[in-house]
């Protein structure tokens, strides 16, 4: 179990990704969200640099490290202000789900490509009349021969423009009804039948949401990961890291705006000392960086048990972990734009575009108001209210 205190390699590789993330930073982030373009030079050389496989096996060109080095490639490229939600979703959902489940050839298939970024895959869950309640799937497979035919629909589901390959949540023809026992589908984006419309945003974001339609999609028998009974089991392999990488990049886009804010009070003056001399300013920072600290904690926790093969234990700290997180980073960006003042709502500084991003932690992957469902149920041994 992890003391909290990093490994000299662990301090390295933050060190390598800060110093990679810097070169791209925020204007670099932001100029190619507003062309509609994707941050294909920093996902490239963040992939030959082993940053984004860091938690896959070695076999398969992977770092052969954790949960605990992913999330904190994801923390450090959101603190240069460039977090990639393709990190979570390719290496810590697809990767890891394949890397545990995945037959010797679907390994060989998408493994490496996922680890050195050569190939992006996304993963869609999520369904217009499902919400939360992933119980409420009604995405079907049924069997043809030994050919799999996928129909449905996916709603939210990130980046599947930039995508090689999606990781389809569904469930067989035999368990239409009662609790999901999901079945998972790697499906390539030129599938035929697989089609994909834009949900505009009023997010700042390289990476596109999008609504996804299956209609009668024909895949071969091995597109089918693990078992097609895989209970749930299988599918919250890859939610953990979900929530540990959401809470990742909170803390990242947290610690992005308490500098913004830092640098710019220490020097401006409105009278005779420096803005940041005020408690007015200093107090809440302080406070900001306190909670996007113990946020980290939680994070850090969450990642080690997650490492060391606890999941139950790992599902509690995870959720909480998300839920410190973006509600630290909410709160340090809302500050951070005080801070500045008028140029807070600028472009030139920056921050005013991380103001509808931060709200993305409190939403996604799982609401805050689910965490706490999960929290007093499972934590506290509440009842159930739905």
């Amino acid at each position: 179990m992890s003391s909290f205190i990093e490994t000299e390699e662990q301090q390295e590789l933050r060190k390598a990704v800060a110093a990679m993330a810097a070169n791209y930073g925020q204007d670099y982030y932001l100029e190619k969200a507003r062309a509609g373009q994707h941050t294909t030079e920093l996902w490239q050389e963040a992939g030959k640099l082993g940053f984004i496989g860091v938690n896959l096996p070695t076999e398969y060109g992977g770092g052969g490290a954790g949960m605990y080095e992913l999330s904190l490639v994801m923390e450090e490229m959101a603190a240069a202000g460039s977090a990639l939600l393709m990190m979570v979703v390719s290496p810590a959902i697809n990767g890891t789900i394949i890397a545990k489940f995945g037959t010797d050839d679907q390994k060989k298939r998408w493994l490496p490509g996922i680890a050195d970024g050569s190939i992006t895959m996304a993963f869609a869950i999520t369904e217009p009349d499902a919400g939360s309640n992933s119980h409420r799937i009604t995405t079907t497979a049924r069997r043809d021969g030994s050919d799999w035919i996928l129909s449905g629909q996916k709603v939210f589901i990130s980046g599947i423009d930039q995508a090689q390959a999606v990781l389809i949540v569904g469930r067989t023809e035999d368990h239409k009804t009662g609790n999901l026992k999901p079945a998972l589908f790697i499906v390539p984006t030129d599938a035929k039948g697989l089609s994909w419309t834009k949900i505009e945003m009023e997010l700042i974001s390289p990476e596109s949401q999008f609504q996804v339609f299956l209609d009668d999609v024909r895949l071969p028998s091995d597109a089918l990961v693990g078992s097609e009974d895989a209970a749930i089991a299988q599918l919250f392999a890859g939610l953990n890291p979900e929530r540990i990488m959401g809470a990742a990049s909170a803390v990242g886009m947290g610690r992005f705006a308490i500098t913004k804010a830092v640098d710019y009070v220490k020097t401006r003056q409105v009278w005779k000392t420096p803005i940041g001399a005020h408690q007015g300013l200093s107090h809440p920072l302080a406070q900001n960086h306190i909670e996007i600290e113990l946020a980290k904690l939680m994070m850090q926790k969450a990642a080690a048990l997650y490492d060391s093969g606890d999941d139950a234990g790992a599902a509690e700290a995870a959720n909480m972990a998300k839920y410190a997180a973006g509600e630290a980073s909410v709160r340090a960006v809302d500050q951070a734009v005080q801070s500045l003042g008028g140029n807070g709502l600028t472009k030139e500084y920056g921050i005013a575009a991380a103001v509808t991003a931060s709200k993305l932690a409190r939403i996604a992957p799982v609401s805050r108001e689910m965490v706490l469902n999960f929290v007093a149920q499972t934590s506290l041994g509440l009842p159930r209210s739905y």
